[in-house]
């Protein structure tokens, strides 16, 4: 038989609807707590796309700088393999610490990124490839840096807290863990919409986002407004990162924001790439969707395969992402 007739074969019999079935409902809640993460980050892409139309590809490393950050306070406020016996206020105080150190590192590094990188390439007036190749360039560069830094291995795992059900659902236990981490994000989420949408400096950057010529014309800073979108989207891959490794203790490593910056890209186009209500509903659908697929399909390997799937099969029949035409004339 043919390697790939072979192949189609085993996947088809390692289909397990029953477990699907089964699990659908804690699928679905675990995957609502990835896609929360997903959507923060995707949102960082979406803002400077809207702005600029420029694929930053360095997010996701801006996303794993932040990751470090949170992993060096946590160290040295005592957490590590084991959860530490701290009072809820005290957690509480520790992870907002954690939080707001990861948010400033990473809008710093987004900051930074957008002066070095990015903002002698405008005023040279280069082709949009030139962009392009630069982010590439400027994300390998980050991760050896770290790489160099850190070393290969991934840091030690930092446990939080131990999650606990707090209620079911149609036999599904919901767990501490997964509310603090889908209100925590949702309210980030809001925030962000709200400021784009209702503030003076929001009108700003939709302003250049639809048209930045009659923008500068009638008085918006247009590099400021640059500025704004990188740090925005810095300061939410930030929040993000507490809640990655909230989410999985021990995956800060060099690598580790490569797959998750490339899922969170996947959000934004599915949800409509330049709109950030889009990059919201794009990252819970492709959390759960990715749950969907490996419990289907019974290896972990397998959900970035169907999320892409998902993503593929959506843009053939909406080539603007599922809110991309709605929104679309806002950009943002």
């Amino acid at each position: 038989m043919h390697p790939l007739t072979t192949f189609l074969a085993d996947a088809w019999i390692n289909f397990d609807v029953g477990s699907l079935r089964d699990q659908f409902w804690s699928n679905t809640f675990d995957g609502l707590t990835y896609g929360a993460i997903y959507a923060l980050v995707a949102m960082g892409y979406t803002l400077v796309y809207g702005v600029l139309n420029l694929i930053n590809f360095a997010h996701s490393e801006v996303f794993i700088v932040g990751a470090y950050a949170v992993f060096f306070v946590l160290s040295g406020l005592g957490f590590g393999p084991s959860a530490p016996a701290l009072s809820i206020g005290a957690l509480v105080a520790d992870l907002l610490l954690a939080m707001v150190a990861a948010m400033l590192v990473s809008a710093a590094v987004a900051v930074i990124l957008e002066r070095v990188a990015y903002r002698p390439l405008r005023r040279k007036g280069v082709p949009r490839l030139v962009f392009l190749i630069t982010a590439i360039g400027a994300s390998f560069t980050i991760q050896y840096l770290i790489f160099i830094w850190r070393g290969p291995s991934a840091e030690p795992a930092v446990i939080m807290f131990r999650p606990e059900a707090v209620f079911t659902v149609f036999g599904a236990d919901i767990d501490d863990q997964q509310l603090t981490i889908v209100a925590a994000a949702l309210v980030l989420m809001l925030v962000a919409d709200v400021f784009v949408n209702r503030t003076r400096l929001g009108r700003g950057v939709r302003a250049v986002a639809q048209d930045p010529d009659t923008a500068t014309l009638m008085g918006v800073n247009k590099e400021r407004v640059i500025m704004l979108t990188f740090l925005m989207g810095g300061l939410l891959a930030g929040a993000a990162s507490l809640f990655y490794v909230m989410k999985v203790p021990s995956g800060v490593q060099y690598s580790g924001g490569f797959i998750l910056g490339i899922k969170a890209f996947a959000a934004a186009v599915l949800g409509g790439i330049g709109n950030i209500r889009g990059a919201l509903l794009g990252g819970l659908l492709l959390g759960v969707v990715s749950n969907y697929g490996q419990t289907l399909l019974g290896a972990s390997q397998w959900s970035d395969v169907v999320a892409f799937v998902v993503l593929v099969v959506v843009l053939m029949f909406r080539p603007t992402g599922i809110l991309g035409e709605s929104l679309g004339k806002a950009r943002v």
